[in-house]
């Protein structure tokens, strides 16, 4: 088998898990009326089931990173996702929404240990040049994955229950993680050898090392943060543009969750696009062109006076949310080469944690009635934002590509 055939092969295995992570993560979006209709509490109070997964998978980055540079990133996602279709099976069986938060904090911290390190692995097989269209690929299944967790889950939710949702998310863990044990038995973790990728092939570390340390690094901190804020902004708006729909415009559970789904079909699209968008705008043009577009969508969403416009708005954010953020992943696979897992799990930790403010905050002005207003201010924001990633990525990452 060639390098490239298993560099294809393993990416298909590990974008099953990929797929389920992201279908676990978005799977309680459209459901928050339902568990706060089922459980006799405010919509606020459910929406922990979505800020606990988010905190507890940033949280389990720092474990996952310098476990995956040590023992084989791929195999902590086969154990990843073993773990995820456990904590599955707990969250399907929840008697309170007390319990039901709990298993979702477990699952989070499951899922911590699949995309990141999934990303991480393709940067030690896959040379730069090629590595943000190889990213799109992996982009297409967990895109995939946030439509059925958006789609499908508010379909199941509405037809056969929410609980059968993470029922069948427990069969695609499962799967995942009998065909990456199955792949990688007896064979490396790696395709490339040490010394066949440039620059920044990394090594395996003799033990766990600490990946604050990491901090240290001007240009990792500049791209954790501003990735922390893209978080805040755009996925503390995301969760709640089912529960606008339903409550502004009648929407079922299902139509409202149809409409979210024209997210994740914006990202596919990206994903289609993404080599040509970027020999046309380059990555600077990509995170600018991006910022402003999720700017308009968000305005869009928040003051439409018809469910209509939310369609065009909702496609249109996906495309744009995948234009700025995968300029920042692909920069983030290079912020540290030596350390490569430990960098891009510090990476999605901070996106997540984001996630996790942004849910918090924002479940306090969809209690008060402010939803509008706070979508306005993150639309306002995120201009800003990609205005501020576009310059970055000029003079302040691109650099990274000659790193020794």
């Amino acid at each position: 088998m060639s390098d490239t055939t298993a560099v294809s092969r393993r990416l298909r295995c590990a974008g099953i898990a990929a797929f389920g992570a992201m279908a676990a993560m978005r799977a309680c979006d459209a459901m928050l009326l339902t568990l706060a209709g089922e459980f006799g509490r405010s919509v606020g109070d459910a929406s922990h089931v979505i800020s606990v997964f988010a905190i507890s998978y940033g949280l389990l980055q720092v474990f996952y990173g310098p476990l995956g540079d040590r023992i084989g990133k791929l195999r902590v996602v086969a154990f990843a996702s073993a773990a995820c279709a456990a904590s599955s099976i707990v969250v399907a069986m929840a008697p309170t929404l007390d319990a039901l938060v709990i298993g979702r904090a477990l699952m989070g911290g499951a899922a911590a240990g699949v995309i990141p390190l999934t990303m991480a692995w393709v940067g030690d097989n896959v040379p730069y040049e090629q590595r943000q269209e190889t990213l799109a690929k992996l982009l297409g299944a967990t895109v995939s994955g946030m439509i059925a967790g958006q789609w499908l889950g508010a379909w199941i939710t509405e037809t056969l229950g929410w609980r059968q949702a993470f029922w069948a998310l427990t069969v695609v863990f499962a799967a995942a993680a009998w065909w990456l044990r199955t792949e990688l038995t007896g064979h490396r973790d790696d395709v490339h050898g040490p010394s066949e990728l440039a620059p920044g092939r990394p090594t395996q570390a003799p033990g766990l090392t600490n990946p604050l340390t990491l901090l240290r690094n001007a240009r990792v901190r500049w791209v954790l943060g501003v990735t922390a804020l893209e978080g805040a902004l755009v996925f503390g708006s995301l969760a709640f543009i089912p529960s606008h729909l339903s409550q502004h415009f009648a929407l079922s559970t299902s139509s409202a969750g149809a409409v979210l789904a024209l997210y994740g079909v914006g990202g596919l699209v990206y994903s289609r696009c993404a080599k040509r968008l970027l020999r046309w705008m380059g990555e600077r043009g990509l995170a600018t062109a991006g910022g402003t577009l999720l700017g308009i969508a968000l305005l869009t969403l928040s003051w439409a006076r018809h469910w209509l416009l939310a369609l065009p708005a909702c496609l249109l954010a996906g495309m744009a949310f995948y234009m700025l953020h995968s300029t920042l992943q692909t920069q983030a696979t290079q912020m540290a080469p030596a350390r490569r897992g430990a960098a891009v799990s510090l990476f999605s930790c901070a996106l997540f944690f984001g996630q996790s403010i942004g849910v918090v905050v924002t479940a306090m002005a969809v209690d008060q009635d402010w939803t509008r207003w706070c979508f306005s201010v993150a639309a306002i924001a995120l201009v800003v934002l990609g205005s501020v990633v576009g310059r970055g990525v000029a003079s302040r990452i691109a650099q990274a590509v000659q790193a020794p």
